[in-house]
């Protein structure tokens, strides 16, 4: 007797984890693109108040 026969069931719940997994990538890309963008912006500065 094989188990080498996938059922149904497996394959849509690989399918279903292989979409989260590429939606997460992408919302992770799209976080640590902004990121960079906002970080290397010419008028990004960090204000400082000096002490009177």
């Amino acid at each position: 007797m094989s188990l080498s026969r996938q059922h149904e069931m497996h394959k849509r719940r690989f399918s279903r984890n292989l979409g989260l997994g590429l939606v997460l990538v992408a919302f992770v890309a799209l976080v640590f693109g902004l990121t960079i963008a906002k970080v290397s912006d010419d008028d990004f500065a960090v204000t400082t108040e000096e002490a009177s």
